[in-house]
């Protein structure tokens, strides 16, 4: 069964995709910096196929999600989650964050952890350390001022493994959401909601080929995040991930999500 609401709370308004059997257990999808719910698209029908009710709210600023764009923190987008998570009686989910929503996963966990089960994230960073070149291509990515051909430069640089087609993501990108979602994180200036896997579980998903968030070792993982993190490391794939293994990337989560 697939549906799309709309939630409401506190002057906002979250659109969510809801695929899967209505009673499996819930796994709640956040998508990367300036993107929307259909990244995980080619992921959602393997996990729905597995039993897992799949829940994805749009983040403000796309589709039918609106709300105030500035003064925020990680905390306010952290709350329009969990509002779709009240609302549809969820229970305690298994909540995944791919790259960006990562850190919005991790907060969420921390203002309602009786909310939330089990954390996944997909190419998360644990360093803010970037190579500038690298830098540049995301920034490049967003820009629509210029080429197909310039962008698929530095989508290719900055996202995708040799071999694996960019063109998928020449669509897509939501800039001013991006711009929303990176004051938001500046602004949020407090950090103890960095190691999440001092709470619960948490799977970190990577890509062997990441030039953004190189996979990191599992005593660096554990340094950084709590002793009850995990890790899976997925070949053939750079920070996009989801378009470029979407198999290999449902296979690791049905696994966390049965375990």
């Amino acid at each position: 069964m697939s549906e799309t609401k709309l939630v409401r709370r506190e002057g906002a308004v979250v659109e969510v995709h809801l695929d899967g059997p209505a009673n499996g257990p819930s796994i709640v999808l956040l998508p990367s910096l300036g993107r929307g719910a259909e990244d995980y698209d080619g992921v959602v029908p393997l996990l729905a196929a597995a039993g897992l009710r799949c829940v994805r709210p749009e983040p403000r600023g796309i589709g039918r999600s609106e709300g105030p764009m500035t003064g925020l923190t990680l905390h306010d987008l952290a709350a329009d989650v969990a509002a779709v998570i009240e609302a549809e009686r969820l229970g305690r989910v298994l909540l995944v964050g791919h790259a960006f929503g990562n850190w919005v996963a991790r907060v969420a966990l921390n203002d309602r952890p009786e909310q939330v089960r089990a954390i996944a994230i997909l190419a998360a960073a644990i360093t803010t350390e970037i190579d500038p070149g690298i830098r540049a291509s995301i920034n490049g990515s967003f820009d629509m001022s210029l080429s197909d051909e310039e962008r698929l430069v530095h989508l290719q640089r900055g996202y995708f493994a040799p071999g694996n087609d960019a063109r998928v993501w020449l669509a897509g990108w939501h800039p001013p959401v991006a711009r929303m979602q990176r004051e938001a994180t500046n602004a949020t200036t407090e950090r103890s909601w960095l190691r999440a896997a001092e709470r619960v579980r948490l799977l970190y998903v990577a890509a062997a080929e990441d030039t953004i968030s190189p996979p990191p070792t599992l005593e660096a993982l554990r340094a950084a995040m709590g002793p009850r993190a995990e890790l899976t490391v997925v070949p053939r794939a750079g920070h996009a991930l989801l378009p470029e293994q979407p198999v290999a990337t449902a296979q690791a989560l049905i696994r966390f999500a049965q375990s």
